[in-house]
């Protein structure tokens, strides 16, 4: 029975090693194109005022009105598509970082407006922003090389760790 669930283990890390990045990829995209799709139509998107209000001061008023939203829906469904399909994953992860970037900068522009005292809704919005910062992290690791790989002891060295630790 526990030799069928050891292999059963390594079965599913070898499974997980070889898709969960690819599906980290393509689930990231999917949520940069739903929520830069909504920025293209005004007043749909929760984070509308706060981005173009960002994008605004960080383009020192180059880019302002429904111009810094579609700029910035623009470019969070390229992102998307780029993670969803994964052609021209690298030039996607750059954009996604300057993106990132943005995502985080009305932290330091607008904090008094975020942080009235306790969080405001925006404020939270933001916070999510963490987690896909961390999953940009693990996709640009593998689009630059790196590789996920089970670790692969041999069943009998499993079997003898068992046996120890329940002496």
């Amino acid at each position: 029975m526990t030799a069928t669930i050891d292999t059963m283990i390594s079965r599913l890390a070898a499974w997980l090693s070889r898709h969960s990045i690819d599906v980290l990829r393509v689930s990231l995209g999917l949520v940069f194109v739903a929520f830069g799709t909504l920025k293209f139509f005004p007043g749909v998107s929760p984070a509308e005022a706060l981005s173009v209000a960002t994008l605004e001061k960080l383009s020192l008023g180059l880019l302002s009105g429904y111009a810094a939203q579609a700029v910035i829906a623009a470019m969070e469904v390229f992102i998307g598509l780029t993670l969803v399909t994964g052609k021209l994953l690298k030039t996607g992860l750059v954009v996604m970082t300057g993106a990132l970037a943005g995502f985080f900068a009305p932290y330091a522009l607008f904090f008094t407006d975020l942080f009235p005292g306790a969080p405001t809704l925006e404020a939270q919005y933001i916070f999510k922003d963490i987690v896909l910062a961390a999953a940009a992290m693990v996709i640009a690791a593998r689009a630059l090389g790196a590789r996920l790989v089970p670790v692969r002891e041999p069943l009998e060295r499993v079997h003898e760790l068992r046996e120890r630790a329940a002496a």
